[in-house]
């Protein structure tokens, strides 16, 4: 499922229309029109009309939209606003804890509409298996930032390896798509931004949010495989090909069905 699930996910300020055509022209797999963290509090009313009002101008350009927090008061209003709207591809919903708070949105959705759950508490991490498993839910997105301050850690690296790690097994056991990274919060260190998301994909993630367009470039590299890979996945099917069954090593390694399958869905472009 995650082959053709977005790479790159790029936020816009929901308050700034004069952007949205700028981040729709940029290379990212997909725009998250922003209603949440870049919109001020008395700003919000006028971002959710603006945010509307490009969907449904538009509905060939699907984007997507994150609407604020379920503990929010503008949280009813935005899901009634934007989920029914054929002109949004899915709703990213913040400090997602419940299955009460997916449906609350779907309660409201069009027939297409999928959810980003975005896990950036305790509770939410808590409740992993549950998010996963709710209708229409795509995939789950780590909101590193946060979940960091939610729970006291310091750090993006090794100190939150057990929790991308459990993301990703609860995502496959749901049979869900691989999920979306947090951001990196450096714009112009193009090398950082790759690096960042080449550990993701490490891990398993299968995408990563972006917070300029300038880092777009560097998560799709990350999400590609190198001409090496592709050579040797090459070496790795002739060589089965040529083996009329019998055993065969590749680079003085045993090929087994496990490196099999790897090098097809290299050749494949996963």
């Amino acid at each position: 499922m995650s082959a053709a699930l977005p790479r790159s996910y790029l936020f816009v300020p929901g308050n700034r229309p004069d952007r949205f055509d700028k981040a729709f022209a940029a290379s990212a797999d997909a725009v998250i029109l922003d209603l949440e963290d870049a919109v001020q509090p008395g700003e919000k009313p006028a971002a959710r009309a603006s945010v509307s009002a490009a969907v449904s101008a538009d509905a060939s350009r699907a984007a997507w939209v994150r609407i604020n927090g379920p503990d929010t008061s503008w949280f009813d209003d935005d899901a009634a606003a934007l989920a029914a709207q054929s002109g949004v591809a899915g709703i990213v919903l913040p400090k997602a804890e419940t299955r009460e708070q997916i449906d609350a949105v779907l309660a409201h959705a069009h027939p297409a509409l999928s959810v980003l759950p975005i896990v950036e508490t305790a509770r939410g991490f808590a409740s992993l298996a549950e998010l996963c498993g709710t209708p229409r839910v795509q995939r789950i997105v780590f909101g590193t930032l946060d979940f960091q301050i939610d729970l006291g850690i310091d750090g993006d690296g090794e100190e939150l390896h057990f929790f991308r790690s459990q993301i990703v097994l609860a995502s496959r056991l749901a049979g869900i798509g691989a999920p979306v990274d947090g951001v990196s919060t450096t714009i112009t260190d193009a090398d950082v931004v790759e690096a960042d998301a080449r550990r993701g994909r490490r891990f398993g993630f299968g995408g990563k949010l972006c917070i300029h367009p300038k880092q777009i470039d560097a998560v799709h590299r990350a999400y590609a495989w190198s001409d090496a890979d592709v050579a040797w996945a090459r070496r790795v099917l002739a060589a089965v090909d040529a083996s009329n069954g019998a055993a065969v090593a590749v680079d003085g390694k045993m090929v087994d069905m496990p490196v099999i399958l790897k090098a097809r869905g290299i050749m494949e472009g996963r």
